[in-house]
């Protein structure tokens, strides 16, 4: 379930996991990052579902705390337990656990948010929560096909033709 919120929402494992159930709307995640800076997370239908699905079950059971995330003891999930959880089904998909962890699932992201659906560079670093545009550049990673789709959306390129 939580690689929901690192595949369709580029959350920080730290956001994740300090994650309160104050801090859901019904499609949006209010999020403090780093700096203590808060953002709002538009939620995909898939994690709204898969919210959905959690909040139900969270709902039915006592816990003393207000973390969105719990463990079996009903207290908020480590950074640890949330990176055990994805390696473990990482593991589970055949997948080497070596060359992904939940940081390479937030570039994962990030990359794809820019690659398919089409997110200018300032829109992503909003949805990331950088500082600096630099920043937003390390996380994409931008093909050569994407670049001649670029070079050839100009207007111009067919000027002579």
């Amino acid at each position: 379930m939580y690689y929901y919120y690192f595949l369709n929402c580029a959350l920080r494992l730290s956001e994740l996991a300090n994650l309160n159930i104050n801090q859901v709307n019904t499609n949006i995640l209010t999020v403090i990052g780093k700096g203590n800076k808060e953002r709002k997370i538009f939620l995909t239908p898939a994690a709204q579902k898969s919210l959905a699905t959690w909040l139900q079950i969270r709902n039915t059971m006592d816990v003393p705390t207000n973390a969105l995330f719990i463990s079996r003891n009903k207290q908020r999930l480590t950074t640890r337990s949330i990176q055990n959880v994805i390696k473990k089904y990482v593991i589970k998909a055949g997948l080497n656990s070596e060359n992904i962890s939940t940081h390479k699932l937030r570039h994962t992201s990030a990359t794809l948010m820019y690659k398919y659906g089409h997110v200018d560079i300032h829109s992503l670093q909003q949805i990331l929560g950088h500082e600096s545009i630099a920043t937003t550049e390390i996380y994409i990673h931008v093909d050569d096909s994407l670049l001649q789709s670029a070079v050839n959306s100009n207007p111009l390129a067919l000027m002579f033709n």
